[in-house]
């Protein structure tokens, strides 16, 4: 996506008290000056969600626009990539032929991180909506930086300094479809931060989901399993979740450090087609931070 130079005109409407914005006056599709770029990055980092109405977007226009925030992920299920734009992972119940186009099909999706099991996990996913039906299917998500924040201090006290234990099978198992022997290699259970630093705005958050963090180290599991619960029920109060309704043309940007999300069922009957891009951080700012 080339560059030019002129004035901004973006407007912000805040979508809850803590986190979460409408960004007006951008459409995607169209060169962005490196003003607006950053004027971007700016409320990204600050509302850690931004949602961007009525946007008709191209793949191209999507791969272009999500390069300008980082490099891009070649998403390890490549049984659901797109066939001439790998970088977009279609996440669909539409079968051609017999078999899913996409990932993840209508069932409940639960809570997660993108790729929270890799050594240097997603900083944001952009997903685009292509085809939705007429109900259901809409995306939650949790502000882990403010669920952090208010975290009771005997809790904070208890996690400080320690690491998850995070499980791609696990996931699987609960909500997709197994991967293959070469995928599975390449995804064997992995330890991460159970807190995270914003590398830019430096405010901590929660890191750990229960579609995936199966344990903590160094304490025994079953001791694990009750303090993870506790985690899971503070950060999914009604005060830290958003729900998103989607509408076709919507393109959503989250930032991967500091919130998770799940997606609820929906009829079987209709389909539905989302674009999504991963967004990966700089090498000096992948996990731990």
């Amino acid at each position: 996506m080339s560059l030019k130079s002129h004035e901004i005109n973006l407007d912000i409407t805040p979508i809850t008290e803590t986190f979460g914005a409408i960004i007006s006056g951008v459409k995607l599709s169209n060169q962005m000056s490196q003003d607006e770029l950053n004027q971007i990055k700016s409320y990204w980092n600050r509302y850690q969600i931004l949602l961007f109405r009525d946007q008709d977007l191209s793949k191209e226009d999507i791969i272009g626009f999500s390069r300008e925030l980082g490099d891009l992920e070649i998403h390890i299920r490549n049984e659901w990539l797109n066939e001439s734009h790998p970088e977009i992972l279609q996440i669909s119940n539409i079968n051609v032929d017999g078999k899913p186009i996409g990932a993840l099909a209508d069932g409940e999706v639960g809570w997660h991180y993108d790729q929270i099991y890799l050594k240097r996990p997603a900083l944001g996913s952009l997903l685009c909506s292509v085809k939705i039906p007429p109900e259901g299917g809409c995306t939650y998500f949790a502000d882990m930086t403010t669920a952090y924040e208010r975290l009771p201090l005997e809790l904070k006290a208890t996690i400080d300094g320690r690491l998850g234990i995070q499980s791609y099978e696990n996931f699987n198992n609960l909500y997709s479809t197994k991967t293959d022997e070469n995928q599975t290699s390449l995804t064997q259970k992995i330890t991460q931060p159970l807190v995270r630093t914003h590398p830019v705005t430096g405010r901590r958050a929660l890191y750990l989901c229960p579609g995936m963090t199966v344990g903590i180290t160094g304490i025994p599991d079953h001791e694990s399993d009750a303090i993870l619960q506790q985690l899971f029920d503070w950060c999914l109060q009604d005060d830290f979740v958003y729900k998103h309704n989607w509408r076709l043309g919507d393109a959503l940007l989250w930032d991967n450090a500091c919130t998770m999300h799940r997606r609820e069922p929906f009829d079987s009957v209709h389909e539905r087609l989302m674009f999504r891009t991963t967004i990966l951080p700089q090498a000096e700012r992948a996990v731990p931070f």
